[in-house]
């Protein structure tokens, strides 16, 4: 099963708006630039969020992201990073479909979003803070503030659980953009619905989403973006595993004696290398559909970084790179 290129005119018609530019590249395969930027946009604003709320008197100029996918919202909006945290699944914490974005910018990695080193941040001298998927508690963000206007996740809300539509309205706002904000928002929710279109054999299907770890099966829930990314192609996940949602975490954890939960029509697999073969030294997987029709897809490092990131610009990454593996499973 070989990735091919994402239909041209899907591409083109969904996200040429504000996420992409004009299909030109030699596969088809368009490249992320960020949203129009407005000259200044309409401050003060005020962010209500966990912690109570926020104003941001002027447009940001020195921006830190302590949210693991917050970077990603803030090059769409047209602004870098002075300094971001992110999942450890790429050195920088930023995929590569921020690479055009970010340019030759002078980056800062921050090591956690939860504990981050205050000193390392207030070296920076940001004039915004953004935290919106972050996991930073009170005490921290009273530490934060000192340094800069913080916006947290929204109320109620668990950390790392901020919807993207969500997430990326919320910076938008806190930026002074929120219009181009809800454009990104529109665009990424137009491709995944051409997306569905372009591929009708998508729907109905039951697909699981799975990573290995410590000899265990983690299956991933709706509520968490790696089970959202199926469910917005049209799969639905296995019911034996969404039965066991509690509320209380984003995946159920399975003995390798259970992994007959995961069976359906697609088993998707979030590892570094897609060579990885989750059923070598498992005969637990024999007995399932889905490893006898040959409809298991493990990811690149970076294909499992897009989905993880859930991203206004990582998924049409996803979308780009992974889709069409998943409809070469099915076929």
């Amino acid at each position: 099963m070989s990735p091919g290129p994402a239909p041209r005119a899907l591409v083109c018609a969904s996200l040429s708006l504000v996420l992409l530019s004009a299909c030109g590249a030699g596969d088809g395969s368009p490249e992320p630039e960020a949203a129009p930027a407005s000259d200044t946009g309409a401050f003060p604003v005020t962010v209500d969020h966990e912690f109570g709320s926020t104003t941001v008197e002027e447009a940001p100029e020195r921006i830190v992201t302590l949210g693991v996918t917050d970077a990603d919202a803030v090059l769409a909006l047209g602004a870098v990073p002075v300094g971001n945290t992110g999942f450890s699944f790429f050195e920088t914490g930023l995929g590569p479909w921020t690479d055009d974005l970010v340019g030759d910018a002078e980056l800062t990695h921050i090591a956690s979003d939860s504990e981050p080193n205050i000193e390392q941040v207030a070296n920076l001298a940001p004039d915004l803070i953004v935290g919106v998927s972050a996991g930073f508690d009170r005490a921290v963000y009273e530490d934060l503030s000192q340094i800069a206007p913080v916006v947290a996740r929204p109320a109620g809300v668990a950390a790392y659980t901020v919807p993207r539509d969500e997430a990326t309205e919320l910076i938008a706002t806190a930026l002074g953009r929120p219009e181009e904000g809800a454009a990104l928002n529109e665009a990424t929710d137009e491709l995944l619905a051409e997306t569905r279109a372009a591929h009708p054999e998508f729907e109905g299907r039951v697909g699981a989403a799975v990573l290995p770890f410590d000899g265990k099966y983690g299956a991933y829930l709706p509520g968490d973006a790696r089970g959202q990314f199926l469910a917005s192609l049209g799969f639905g996940l296995p019911e034996p595993v969404t039965e066991q949602d509690t509320g209380e975490s984003f995946f159920v954890e399975l003995s390798p004696e259970r992994v007959d939960m995961l069976d359906g029509d697609l088993l998707l697999v979030f590892g570094d290398d897609e060579s990885f073969d989750i059923t070598e030294g498992s005969t637990a997987f024999d007995s399932l559909d889905v490893v006898r029709d040959d409809a298991v897809v493990t990811t690149s490092l970076d294909q499992r970084g897009a989905v993880t990131y859930n991203s206004v610009l990582s998924i049409p990454y996803a979308v780009r790179t992974l889709v069409p593996r998943l409809s070469d499973a099915l076929a």
